[in-house]
C-alpha cells in the first residue's frame, strides 16, 4: 500500500491531482463526429506522466473549451482576445446541422458562455469556424507555434472532451452532463505532413488517439503552442474515399494504409492564414 501510495503522489506533483484524475476518467470513443459511426474499438490508453510537461497540461486545461450543439458537442481553442471579446477556433463539423444557432461554450474554469458564429461560418473551403464570445474574466489565449518549423518525430499533445465514457467495447455513456470534468488529453507524435494538402485542410497526421467530442480542440507542441486543430480520427469508416487530396487524386494503397492509422489534424498555419 505504501508503494502505490508513493507513485501516485509522484504523478499527481507532476501533473497536479485534479488533470490526472480527469485523464483516467474517459476512455476512448474513436469516431471523428459520433460514436456510432465507427466500428472500432482501442482500449484506454493513459499517459506517461514521466513525458507529459505539467506546463503543457496547464496551458492545454485552460485554452480548451467544450462546445454544445443541440444534438451533440465539441471542443475548440482559445486563439484571441480583443477588449473583453474572445475568439475561439473549432471544426466546421461541430456547429453545422446546429437548427437553434445557439453555441454554449464552457470555458476552462466551468464558467458557460453564449457564443455567436463569426459571420463567415466556414473559412474557405477549411473545416474551421470560428465563434466568440464576451466575458470580463480573464481567460488565457493560446499561443501560435511556428509551424515551419514542425518535423515528423516531434511529440505533440491534444486536448478535448471526449463525447462518451467508455470503459470497455459493451459499456457506454454520454459525457454531455460531466461539463468539464470529461476533459483529456493524449500524447504521441506528428508522422506525417504530406506535401500536398486533404481536402477541407487536413494535413497533419499524428500517433495520438482523438476521440468523439475532440474534434475542434487543439494540437500544441511540447511548449504548450498551437500547432493545429483536431479534427479527424483513426481508421474513419469512408476508407480511403476519407484521404481525398485538393487536387482530386487519391493516396496510394501504401500510403494509405499508413494515413488510416493516424489521426488527421489542420495546421495551424493554414487557419491563421
Amino acid at each position: 500500500m505504501k508503494n502505490n501510495k508513493s507513485i501516485f503522489n509522484l504523478s499527481s506533483k507532476i501533473l497536479g491531482a485534479s488533470l490526472f484524475c480527469l485523464t483516467t476518467f474517459v476512455p476512448v470513443a474513436y469516431s471523428q463526429t459520433r460514436v456510432e459511426n465507427s466500428a472500432y474499438y482501442t482500449k484506454p490508453s493513459e499517459i506517461d506522466s514521466q513525458q507529459l510537461p505539467s506546463l503543457v497540461s496547464n496551458i492545454a486545461q485552460q485554452v480548451t473549451v467544450r462546445i454544445f450543439t443541440d444534438n451533440s458537442a465539441g471542443s475548440g481553442v482559445i486563439i484571441k482576445r480583443q477588449g473583453n471579446i474572445y475568439t475561439v477556433v473549432t471544426n466546421h463539423h461541430v456547429i453545422d446541422n446546429n437548427p437553434n444557432k445557439l453555441y454554449p461554450i464552457m470555458s476552462g474554469d466551468g464558467v458557460t458562455h453564449q457564443a455567436t458564429l463569426v459571420s463567415s461560418p466556414q473559412i474557405g473551403n477549411l473545416d474551421v469556424a470560428l465563434l466568440q464570445f464576451t466575458s470580463d474574466r480573464p481567460y488565457q489565449v493560446v499561443e501560435i507555434a511556428n509551424n515551419n518549423l514542425l518535423s515528423v518525430g516531434e511529440t505533440v499533445i491534444a486536448a478535448g472532451f471526449p463525447n462518451w465514457h467508455q470503459p470497455n467495447s459493451s459499456e457506454m455513456s454520454s459525457t454531455r452532463g460531466w461539463g468539464n470534468r470529461a476533459f483529456q488529453l493524449t500524447l504521441g507524435a506528428v508522422e506525417m505532413l504530406p506535401s500536398r494538402t486533404l481536402s477541407q485542410g487536413y494535413q497533419l497526421g499524428y500517433t495520438n488517439d482523438i476521440k468523439s467530442g475532440m474534434s475542434g480542440g487543439p494540437i500544441l507542441n511540447n511548449k504548450g503552442q498551437l500547432i493545429g486543430i483536431n479534427g479527424r480520427s483513426k481508421y474513419p469508416i469512408a476508407g480511403i474515399g476519407a484521404f481525398n487530396f485538393t487536387d482530386g487524386s487519391q493516396p496510394s494503397i501504401e500510403q494509405f494504409k499508413k494515413m488510416e492509422s493516424l489521426s488527421w489534424g489542420i495546421p495551424v498555419s493554414r487557419i491563421i492564414n
